[in-house]
């Protein structure tokens, strides 16, 4: 089955009845033994046990924007390629992703107290992240109060485009500018800096709650799309109706 065949509203249903019941397994594994690898990790020499705080905030933190990427990419889809569940994936990612930054939000202020002195401070690197939650809902909030899908598709695929711009200063505001936040220790020039004994389980953490995103997200589409037919449905029974 090729991209293009998945073009097929009908194809695309068939295909995630059939991989959804894999992806959730292989989701809920790699989040088990990731999260048994987290408890079993030592603790920092300066941090202690609030370091285990970023084995949830690195892997949310990072889909906060992957998931803001995978919208941008179907927002050109939408406007350039025309295809026909590009919007469906964009509208079924937004809350999605606004999921994941708002953990990012919490597990951050969390994670900052014992070390910063506070939960929040307004430097570069958090007030960007909270405005890409802000972008999150303001994108969910356009879907809501533009009745014309294409409209709305249209519209929310140019805000998504230009709240792109957001995810550099997000990735460099440390290198930028002299912020509390450190700078990236995982992907950075030279390799990572973090010993195994915190990679190793942070990786997996990743890759789950990477899984745990293709997982909702494919979930989040097929409902789109059967609520999409539900409502054509519903007008062109009005419509004979009016008749």
């Amino acid at each position: 089955m090729t991209l293009i065949d998945l073009a097929n509203p009908t194809k695309f249903l068939s295909l995630t009845t059939r991989v959804l019941p894999w992806l959730a397994v292989a989701t809920a594994i790699l989040l088990l033994v990731g999260f048994y690898q987290a408890a079993m990790a030592p603790d920092d020499y300066q941090q202690g046990a609030t370091v285990k705080i970023m084995f949830v905030h690195v892997p949310n933190a990072w889909l906060s924007m992957f998931v803001w990427g995978v919208m941008s990419v179907a927002a050109l889809g939408t406007l350039v390629w025309r295809h026909p569940l590009a919007d469906v994936a964009a509208k079924a990612a937004a809350p999605i992703g606004a999921a994941f930054t708002f953990l990012a939000l919490v597990t951050g202020a969390l994670w900052g107290r014992p070390m910063w002195g506070t939960y929040w401070e307004w430097d570069a690197r958090l007030t960007s992240v909270l405005i890409l939650f802000l972008m999150y809902l303001g994108l969910m909030a356009l879907w809501r109060a533009v009745d014309d899908p294409s409209r709305a598709a249209r519209a929310a695929a140019i805000l998504t485009l230009v709240g792109a711009l957001n995810l550099p200063i997000i990735k460099f505001s440390v290198d930028w500018w002299n912020t509390l936040h450190q700078p990236a220790s995982v992907m950075r020039m030279g390799g990572p800096s973090l010993d195994n004994a915190f990679l190793i389980p942070l990786l997996v953490m990743a890759v789950g709650f990477t899984l745990l995103f293709v997982t909702l997200h494919l979930a989040a589409m097929r409902n789109e799309i059967l609520r999409r037919r539900v409502r054509s449905l519903q007008m062109m029974q009005a419509s004979q109706q009016a008749a």
